[in-house]
């Protein structure tokens, strides 16, 4: 059976059944019902934020936080994400410009974000990438200082705590993804929390076409309303969120063990201080690219399919500008995922582990 770098956490049929009763009672497939707001309230909660918007997807919650916040100009924003994270500014009619990422957090780092800050700029968007912490505390001041929004692109750290606190505490806003990929899904979903109540209703009425009231268009909006059918997967799946993270915890570990012999020619990822981590991603940082394309061959011969999460560095699409990342530029074609979920037998991470040991000798 092939191996892919993650698989869907699947709840009990029984439990998605039981949850699809009441829709098909009412007959209630969106529009902000019940399930939808269960969900708000519950992952609201989990993740200590006032307010949580449930939204269509993680691109649209970075979307929304944008427009919410009311930008325009330029967003200093990271080259080492997921496409969207810059994307989605893009198609905001924003500017993202790109500082570089620290040489060992992978992160954006706030020295190289104060020194791209201009007249036209009006936010730093962070990713908090593999579900690993940026340096909250330098950018958090860094925002102030200067006046600019805050946003993480918190979408990999449902199930992370820092220093005591869930990551997407962080900031003015935060999102996350409810993607099929994530430890929380909804098929497809994403969040948005912010402590703020009045960028909470205008991230509310800009998922609803702008709708203030029945009959009042507030400001302008689109359809990026999450369907009850998400929302209650994602309900079902929520009681098993902790459980599955234990599994993960095991497989990251026997990954580390696994490959401590080779700890000398790749780079094992190491969690943070103060982290309490949800074990979403492995990632691996080997010393150039055809090593990790001599990796990439011996996986794929065995049916196992890891993930070069996040190549190219963003910096480098033809749409996105000309700024330069010497770090991330170095990092980003040396990195790879390997398969890691809480169904991945211990013999394949052991079988995976021995593959990329005999790679690099």
């Amino acid at each position: 059976m092939s191996v892919h770098v993650t698989r869907s956490l699947v709840p009990p049929l029984d439990d998605f059944l039981e949850r699809l009763k009441p829709i098909w009672e009412e007959a209630r497939f969106t529009n902000d019902g019940p399930q939808v707001r269960e969900l708000e309230q519950l992952v609201a909660r989990e993740l200590e934020s006032p307010h949580g918007i449930a939204v269509a997807n993680g691109t649209l919650a970075l979307q929304l936080a944008s427009a919410a916040l009311d930008l325009e100009g330029e967003v200093i924003t990271t080259p080492l994400s997921f496409v969207a994270t810059a994307s989605s500014l893009v198609w905001m009619g924003l500017t993202p410009v790109f500082a570089d990422v620290h040489p060992t957090t992978w992160t954006l780092d706030p020295e190289r974000c104060a020194e791209k800050i201009t007249t036209r700029t009006r936010a730093i968007l962070a990713t908090h990438v593999y579900g690993f912490p940026c340096d909250v505390d330098s950018l958090a001041a860094l925002a102030r200082e200067k006046n600019l929004k805050l946003i993480f692109d918190a979408s990999h750290t449902f199930g992370c705590s820092y220093r005591g606190r869930p990551l997407a505490s962080y900031g003015d806003v935060a999102t996350l993804s409810l993607h099929a990929t994530k430890i929380l899904h909804s098929a497809e979903g994403g969040f948005v929390c912010t402590a703020d109540p009045d960028t909470a209703h205008r991230v509310r009425v800009q998922r609803n076409f702008g709708f203030d009231g029945l009959e009042s268009f507030a400001v302008p909006g689109i359809n990026a309303k999450l369907s009850e059918l998400h929302a209650a997967l994602a309900l079902c799946i929520l009681p098993y969120v902790e459980a599955a993270i234990v599994k993960r915890r095991e497989r990251f570990e026997a990954y580390l063990e696994a490959l401590h012999a080779v700890a000398d020619r790749v780079e094992l990822p190491r969690i943070p201080d103060d982290l309490e981590y949800n074990y979403s991603y492995f990632p691996l940082l080997f010393e150039n690219e055809e090593a990790v394309h001599r990796a990439w061959l011996a996986l794929v011969a065995m049916d196992v399919y890891p993930r070069r999460y996040f190549d190219p560095p963003l910096n480098s699409l033809p749409y996105m500008g000309r700024d330069r990342a010497p770090v991330a530029e170095a990092l980003c074609p040396r990195l790879l995922c390997l398969p890691l979920h809480d169904g991945l037998p211990l013999d394949d991470v052991e079988r995976i582990a021995a593959a990329l040991v005999e790679s690099l000798a």
